[in-house]
């Protein structure tokens, strides 16, 4: 650092708080105007000029240099690789080159970490699949599997569940319908809908009818007389006839008709002179039943009176409920756990509606819901209950509202306003405790989480790094290494690798599928055992079992269940050398060092390579001969290849002693391995061992940040921007004090202002 340099910065520490922002700006432009500006003319404005593809030499200003910021980001990533500037330019020695990349950093990612830094904006977030089909498990108790057929989530910076890219197209929305109404059938016990039993004849059908009948449906009853009802019914209880008839009226008294069926006798009065509905209830036995209805009071007296009985229509229904319910110790324990009140002769159905959704609703909403929103689930539930529903139908129909609601489906957050001092505003409790469940259990927040959000607990730090520990622990934690460990290493692609098995015999899908286990348990215990995230790196141990382990030539292991195995005198160890790993960054029919180098510039250093210019054909369409390693060598000739290959090339050579499917080998083919090479900056290495090596060591702040900052777009669901370096330079300054344990990442995470606080955009 140059005097003027270390001036400046004295300064700017003597001005205090007020100042430093402006001494901050006075030393960015005197550094880059003094030590950077000179470097960047020796050696990259001579071949970046105005006319190049990438025209660095046209931001001779600071300003011009932080207008165009992600250009000089990507210009670092090759500085640090060392592939910039190229071997054929003016050498750049190791200390010269660090400070040019500590300057470019500095310059390129200048920001004010004192003075309230921008928290950034977390977009309005939808549940994805994986975190759906978690919550209604926590929720309800209901293990949702068609959630694995909703619409694919779409990615972005390498993982599913980024707000920018989560859309709500119009078939998801009716999945989430279906779900909701096959879910809460699910949580809740209804018993089956009643049997309902119902017949109509006309008169003119009935038993006796054809004495009566005048050629049409009504029958006439001129004296005393009966026409019968005979049915075979399917159940016992109480059914309802009804009767359409009319009356010749005479004498002193109406007609009358008596009803009979077996030893009940009812009389019904036909008063009306025109056709009216008359209703008996009966109680009636399943099988064969007869009711007899008779006119009884007969009157006549010639020329003058005529009382006669007129029957039009008969209709027999009744309606019998299943006895097959299950008993109370036999019901889903959803159904117990949901319904927790139940109407009885102390408590109204709206009184026991209104404490079951309450409490539902603040834990689907995953803070307390308000009185507005209860009252209007409960008048819902009330609506139902007065159509007929039962209690437990109405509760049905309101959980549905509930779980299609917006504030179940995405991760609400209330907006909140930059103070006049510039303070970023924090999140509240209950939000934190919903970012904190979904990053570390790809769910909601349980009882103990929210309880801490309602007494103001959980921003103590004392308390909140103890819940971190337990969440951890927590069998649920198996979520978080399955979404974020699975993405990270990019496992999903190991569904879609195919390996020819006519040159790798030994994998199937049973070997593919226990490859996977094996980086996940590994990651697992490196999280659960606290262990340095270097470990990921260089640790000396796997998990396998019989299966697996005969597979990798490893003799001592028998068995299908998997255990921890030392990998001590053998060429394994770290997710380099793990069978998943190798086999996604490899071709069906070879090893390909292009994309493991690959692999590792993007998930292990954060510095991946520009995408390869079109015009340039793929290497098994090129003309190239010779081995693999000369094919590449002659691939690397082409200037525009040559940039990104060299770094990416050596890297890939380093494992080749392992094929396609991860075995080691000595030999492709006739000709031994030769996993030697050069990083772009000189470092030299000789197989995996070395490699290992170079990155647990040498690049191990570096692993650590790519780390972190992977850690925290999948914490807080989107991308980073230079802003958060402050965030990730706190992260990583704490866990660089406790040996880089695990833990010490995920806490710095959750204890940072972007996963804290609401920022902007910019």
């Amino acid at each position: 650092m140059s005097l003027a340099l270390s001036l400046g910065l004295a300064l700017a520490l003597s001005l205090g708080l007020a100042g430093v922002a402006q001494a901050d700006e006075a030393v960015t432009e005197q550094a880059f105007g003094e030590s950077l500006l000179p470097l960047l003319r020796t050696y990259c404005f001579s071949c970046h000029d105005v006319g190049d593809e990438i025209p660095l030499a046209q931001d001779e200003s600071l300003v011009d240099f932080q207008s165009h910021r992600q250009t000089w980001v990507r210009a670092l990533a090759q500085v640090r690789l060392g592939s910039m500037p190229p071997a054929d330019a003016d050498p750049l020695d190791a200390v010269t080159r660090s400070r040019l990349i500590d300057l470019i950093d500095n310059t390129a990612n200048a920001v004010d970490c004192v003075r309230n830094p921008n928290a950034g904006k977390v977009a309005l977030r939808r549940l994805n699949r994986a975190e759906y089909r978690n919550t209604i498990r926590d929720l309800t108790g209901v293990d949702y599997k068609p959630a694995e057929g909703f619409p694919g989530d779409d990615v972005g910076y390498g993982f599913d569940n980024i707000g920018d890219v989560l859309s709500l197209p119009p078939l998801l929305i009716e999945k989430y319908l279906d779900a909701a109404e096959f879910i809460t059938g699910k949580a809740i016990y209804t018993p089956p809908p009643p049997e309902i039993y119902e017949i109509e004849k006309a008169a003119s059908s009935l038993i006796g009818a054809k004495k009566y009948g005048n050629g049409g449906s009504r029958l006439t009853l001129a004296s005393q007389g009966t026409v019968s009802l005979q049915q075979e019914l399917p159940f016992g209880g109480t059914y309802n006839v009804t009767i359409t008839a009319s009356g010749d009226q005479a004498g002193d008294e109406p007609v009358k008709m008596q009803l009979t069926s077996g030893r009940v006798k009812k009389i019904i009065e036909v008063k009306a002179k025109q056709p009216q509905d008359y209703a008996v209830r009966l109680r009636l036995g399943k099988g064969t039943r007869k009711i007899d209805f008779s006119f009884i009071n007969d009157y006549y007296v010639k020329d003058k009176a005529d009382r006669n009985l007129h029957l039009h229509h008969v209709r027999l229904s009744g309606m019998q409920r299943s006895n097959h319910g299950l008993s109370p110790d036999r019901l889903p324990a959803s159904h117990h756990k949901i319904l927790f009140k139940k109407p009885d002769n102390n408590i109204t159905p709206e009184q026991a509606a209104q404490a079951v959704l309450s409490r539902f609703a603040s834990r689907a909403f995953r803070r307390p819901a308000t009185n507005s929103e209860v009252k209007r689930l409960v008048t819902l539930a009330t609506r139902v209950q007065t159509e007929g529903g039962s209690f437990e139908e109405s509760i049905q129909v309101a959980l549905q509202a509930i779980l299609i609601s917006p504030h179940f489906l995405f991760k609400v957050e209330e907006p909140g306003q930059v103070d006049p001092n510039g303070k970023m505003p924090a999140i509240n409790d209950y939000e934190l405790a919903t970012r904190l469940s979904y990053f570390l259990w790809s769910s909601m927040p349980d009882d103990e989480l929210l309880m801490m959000a309602h007494r103001g607990q959980i921003r103590d730090r004392q308390r909140l790094r103890e819940k971190i520990g337990r969440m951890l622990q927590d069998p649920r934690s198996n979520r978080f290494v399955d979404n974020f460990a699975g993405q990270w290493l990019q496992l999903r692609n190991l569904e879609q690798a195919n390996p020819d098995p006519r040159i790798f015999r030994g994998f199937d899908d049973d070997i593919r599928r226990l490859m996977r286990r094996e980086t996940l348990t590994f990651f697992a215990a490196v999280m659960r055992g606290n262990l340095p995230v270097t470990q990921l790196l260089d640790g000396r141990f796997t998990f396998l079992n019989e299966r697996l382990a005969q597979f990798y030539g490893i003799e001592g292991v028998t068995g299908d269940e998997f255990r921890r195995v030392s990998l001590q005198g053998t060429p394994r160890g770290g997710l380099l050398t793990q069978a998943s790993v190798l086999t996604v960054t490899s071709n069906p029919t070879r090893t390909s060092p292009v994309k493991r180098g690959k692999w590792i510039l993007e998930n292990l250093l954060n510095t991946p390579p520009p995408p390869a210019p079109p015009d340039i054909p793929e290497l098994e369409k090129s003309r190239l001969v010779g081995t693999l390693r000369e094919r590449m060598e002659q691939h690397r000739e082409n200037p525009a290849c040559a940039t990104c290959h060299n770094m990416m090339d050596p890297l890939g050579f380093a494992l080749e002693q392992f094929d396609a499917v991860g075995r080691f080998r000595s030999h492709d083919g006739q000709a031994p391995v030769d996993a030697s090479g050069k990083l772009p900056d000189g470092t030299e290495f000789n197989g995996v061992e070395d490699l290992r090596t170079i990155l647990a060591t040498e690049k191990q702040e570096q692993f650590v940040r790519c780390f972190t900052e992977k850690l925290l777009i999948y914490a807080t669901g989107r991308g980073t921007e230079y802003y958060d370096r402050c965030a990730i330079d706190e992260i990583v300054a704490l866990a660089a004090k406790h040996d880089y344990e695990f833990a010490y990442i995920i806490a710095g995470i959750v204890e940072c202002d972007p996963f804290q606080k609401q920022g902007y955009r910019e």
